[in-house]
Formats: C-alpha cells, structure tokens, sequence
C-alpha cells in the first residue's frame, strides 16, 4: 500500500470478547482477538509497518460498517457465510493459497484437518506448514482458522487461545457449548 492509503479501524464487543477490525480501500485487512489497549497497540504497530499507513481510528467508518454487521450476525447465530471484500496485502505465497482454499472450502460447522488443507492446495505432508498458516492468518473468525483441527481429535492451536477456539467451533454447533 502506498503512504497515501488510509487504514481505519475500530474495536468492537463480541461474544468472544473485544475485537479489533481494520480495513483499506480494498476491503477487511485483519481482525485481532482480546484487544485491550496493550495488544490494540502492537497490532497497530504492525499494521502501520507492513502496510506503510497511519491507522486511524474510526468506529463510524463506512468501510467498517458491514464487517461490523456481519460479525455481530455471525455471532447472533444468523450468519454463516460471510461476503465481505477483503484485502489479502497481509499475508502471501503459500500462507495465502491456503487461508484463501479454507475460505472458500471449509463452510460452516464443519471442520478440516492441518493435513486435509495442505493436501488440498496440493502440499500433501505440509500439515505443519498449514498450521503456520492458520497462526499467521490476519482475519480470524472471517476466514475460518477455527475450523481447522488436528486429525486425532484435538482442537489445536490458535492465536485467540483455545477457549476462544472452542467458543467458536461451539457456536457453529461442532463442539457442545462450553460451560462458563
């Protein structure tokens, strides 16, 4: 992005807690899990050194009006596909062909394997590599890391910890609903 482009953003309450939504002029650019103000900042640290902007902070934004719609109806229960146009400048090469294959290829209350994925973007035996993928993946909860799981059972990781994974996979009707 040049420096003229312009990164707003804007923290939003949810049922996994607060998040931090940016977007350009192209569309969503990251989401960020538990953003109090010490974590907010060093996403916006980095936001400004990959992108080469000043974020700045506009809960009102047009741009960020219908991402904020969607994740509230997501987290409703009304939403299961979201349709929002979304810039991908944060992530590239294979951490990108996957993030993109699990948009598109991963729906709603289902799940995949690390190894699943990777034989999907045809890296068979790059499991390891998708879950740097998935630990890289600047939109959380729009483009699903959530959903996918290792191929014994467990959950796996995740940047938003892993009751915020289990919350997720809870609300999509994968797991039963956590008891807190």
């Amino acid at each position: 992005m040049d420096s003229n482009g312009v990164v707003e953003w804007a923290v939003v309450e949810s049922d996994i807690g607060p998040l931090m939504l940016a977007a350009t002029e192209t569309g969503l650019v990251c989401v960020v899990f538990h953003a109090r103000p010490e974590i907010r900042d060093g996403a916006l640290d980095r936001l400004r050194g990959r992108l080469g902007a000043e974020p700045v902070e506009a809960p009102g934004s047009a741009r960020l009006a219908e991402p904020i719609r969607q994740l509230a109806a997501y987290f409703a229960g009304t939403l299961r596909e979201f349709s929002l146009d979304l810039d991908w400048s944060l992530t590239a090469g294979f951490n990108r062909q996957v993030l993109r294959e699990l948009a598109r290829g991963v729906p709603y209350g289902a799940v995949a394997g690390y190894g699943d994925l990777a034989e999907r973007v045809g890296r068979p035996g790059a499991a390891q590599a998708v879950g740097a993928a998935m630990g890289s993946n600047p939109l959380p909860v729009v483009v699903p890391c959530h959903r996918v799981v290792e191929s014994d059972g467990g959950i796996g990781g995740f940047g938003g910890g892993p009751e915020t994974k289990r919350r997720l996979l809870a609300l999509e009707g994968v797991l039963p609903e956590p008891l807190f």
